[in-house]
């Protein structure tokens, strides 16, 4: 019996690929630039599966190049806004995406990135290695203190709470905004009414929302003025989240205290992005889930849920149940 046909779209860490190879007839792409449009139309033709990456525009239009032998689309990402999950549901496509595994590695970077901004890490090795250092002084480089501050958590989810648990070893007040959730009798974290009432509250604030129309550019001129002006912002959730514009003036005009990003819109941030040329802003290349466990971990959870749609199973994670009452 042959082989199902997949179409991965970037090589993965190796345990989940050895399983995707040895189920599959799997055609990997090798480079470390994602396939064009052009090319991933191309490749997907005949697949029963696409295992794709959160840089991949996965729409109605691949689906249909594919063709209706077309059984799963898996996402190698907790996020799955590159995937237009109604076009797959109108064709009964089962779409798989990584949740919980990267929790805690997200959550811990999101943490490394509130310390690195509000302590100006970043900004003092590169004062050492300027040249600048020449004595101990006063008031060089002050940053902002943890112990007591207030976070902010823009979204409650599982990385969200995990945020919180970490700021508990700080001594930190923690403050949630997240229409969808309630509070956590096991976490120490409040619950307030509007995105206004925590940012004006906040001392930092971390953002840990999906990407959607009620989400795009929730951090904007309006809201990064609602802030202190003494407030550091963390972004680990998806670049549209945050107007950069917005941000950067903010931060130009020192409306803010710091940044920190590890998403950006577009990704990868342009080198010539007036972005960089503040000395109050970090800015990572999206690698909050960049752990080798982590990663393989995914790649295994991504194979999984690939390999289940092939043999016409329910998938481990599915973001698009609805198809298997259809």
């Amino acid at each position: 019996m042959p082989k199902p046909r997949v179409f991965v779209t970037r090589i993965i860490p190796q345990p989940g690929l050895a399983l995707v190879q040895d189920f599959c007839e799997a055609e990997v792409w090798p480079e470390e630039l994602p396939p064009s449009r052009e090319t991933l139309l191309q490749k997907v033709r005949g697949v029963e599966g696409i295992l794709s990456l959160l840089t991949d525009k996965i729409d109605g239009a691949v689906m249909d190049a594919a063709g209706p032998q077309l059984k799963v689309i898996s996402n190698h990402a907790v996020g799955f806004d590159n995937i237009v999950v109604p076009d797959a549901t109108a064709r009964k496509i089962p779409v798989g995406n990584t949740p919980g595994i990267l929790t805690d590695a997200t959550a811990d970077f999101a943490f490394t990135l509130l310390l690195a901004a509000g302590r100006r890490l970043v900004e003092a090795a590169q004062y050492v290695k300027d040249g600048r250092w020449k004595t101990w002084g006063p008031s060089v480089l002050l940053g902002a203190d943890f112990v007591g501050a207030t976070l902010g958590l823009v979204g409650f989810g599982r990385i969200g709470k995990a945020v919180a648990k970490r700021a508990a070893g700080f001594e930190m007040r923690v403050i949630f905004y997240d229409p969808t959730a309630e509070e956590d009798p096991q976490i120490k974290a409040e619950k307030v009414n509007s995105l206004e009432e925590l940012l004006r509250q906040s001392d930092f604030v971390s953002l840990h929302t999906p990407l959607n129309d009620s989400t795009r550019h929730l951090i904007n001129a309006v809201t990064l003025a609602q802030m202190k002006p003494t407030a550091v912002l963390v972004n680990t959730a998806r670049g549209p989240v945050v107007d950069q514009q917005a941000l950067y003036a903010a931060l130009k005009e020192k409306r803010i205290f710091a940044a920190a990003l590890d998403v950006t819109d577009p990704e990868p941030l342009p080198p010539d992005s007036p972005l960089l040329t503040l000395d109050n802003l970090i800015v990572a290349p999206h690698i909050a889930s960049a752990s080798r466990q982590t990663r393989d971990k995914m790649a295994l959870l991504a194979a999984q849920n690939l390999i289940a749609g092939l043999k016409g199973e329910r998938l481990p994670h599915c973001v698009n149940p609805e198809v298997y009452s259809r």
